[in-house]
Order: structure tokens, then C-alpha cells, then sequence
């Protein structure tokens, strides 16, 4: 925070839903200029993601239906932090079940936050490689519909560029991922 700026009071929380991967409150604050207000936000216990990379030097994406936007996007494997886990450990479970690959080695990417506007969630990036193809296709979870995706980083980077690959995370990730690509 910069010098001299106090941060909002909290006047009041209010928790407007409780769900299965987040919740919403309605949050009143009173600034240090003294103006008051609601602010919404959406609390979300973090995220992880993965850019894996075969032997080949391709990258591992999945094209998966979302239903904000009614749409199939291209993205990193991707999952939510459970409350038992570690984002390292979400990553790792994820990569197997979205993509049936494992992967033998993990570098840290850092974390960014998604939305910082109206949520607190962060996304927790990794780069993994020397991965193996497991025996077990993907299995995903009962919700998701997932295609498994190999594409090289020039074409990912041309569909990024082209506006076709739009997933916010996912390009943020390929960027830090970038320096370490072949």
C-alpha cells in the first residue's frame, strides 16, 4: 500500500451464497475519504495450473466446455485448490485426470491474482515436464468435457495473438513459461 493511504474500514459482511467452489459476500466499507459503499467479491480458495511439455518440446493444453461463456476454450490443465491440498499437489492431480500425462519434473511460475477487481482467487502456475504418458485415460471430473490438445508454442503464440486462445490464465502462464520453452 502506498504511503499515506489508509485501507478501507469494513463496516459490515454480508455472505450472499456458499457454494461448492466459492462464495459471494456483499461487503460495506467506509474509504479514508470517507465516502461509503457496497463492494461485492468473490472469495475462491485459489487455483493451479500447469504448462506441461513433452519430450517434443509440445505443449499439453485442453479444450473444454465453459458454460459462462457457452463456448470450448483452449487451456492449461487447470483445478481448484481443495482444502487438504497444496497448489502443487492440485496441479499434480490435475494434470493426470485432465490430460493423462504425469509429469516428472515441476518448476514454480509464480501466482498472480485472476480477478482482482471483484475476487481474491489466485492462480498458481507450474511448469512441468519430462512427462509420461499413464496407462489410464483422462478421467476428469463428472462435469467436465475435455479434449486433450498438442500444440506447439509457436502456434499456440500465433493463436494467442489471433485472438482464438482467450483464456486469461493460461496466456499469462505461456508467458512465464515462455523463457524456459525450447
Amino acid at each position: 500500500m502506498p504511503l499515506g493511504q489508509e485501507p478501507p474500514q469494513l463496516l459490515k459482511q454480508h455472505l450472499l451464497y456458499q457454494g461448492r467452489k466459492f462464495n459471494f459476500e456483499v461487503n460495506a466499507l467506509r474509504l479514508p475519504n470517507k465516502a461509503e459503499g457496497q463492494w461485492e467479491c468473490i472469495r475462491h480458495p485459489g487455483g493451479a495450473l500447469a504448462v506441461p511439455v513433452t519430450s517434443q518440446g509440445e505443449l499439453v493444453l485442453v479444450r473444454q466446455y465453459r458454460f459462462a461463456l457457452q463456448g470450448r476454450l483452449l487451456e492449461f490443465p487447470a483445478g481448484t485448490v481443495e482444502p487438504d491440498e497444496t497448489p502443487a499437489t492440485t496441479i499434480q492431480r490435475e494434470i493426470e485426470e485432465e490430460t493423462g500425462y504425469r509429469a516428472q519434473t515441476w518448476k514454480s511460475l509464480g501466482s498472480f491474482p485472476l480477478a482482482p477487481g471483484y475476487s481474491d482467487e489466485l492462480i498458481y502456475a507450474f511448469l512441468a515436464t519430462d512427462l509420461e504418458k499413464i496407462d489410464l485415460p483422462p478421467a476428469g471430473d463428472d462435469d467436465e468435457d475435455i479434449e486433450v490438445v498438442l500444440m506447439s508454442p509457436e502456434r499456440l503464440e500465433k493463436a494467442i495473438l489471433a485472438g482464438e486462445a482467450v483464456d486469461a490464465k493460461s496466456i499469462a502462464s505461456f508467458f512465464l513459461a515462455k523463457p524456459f520453452l525450447g
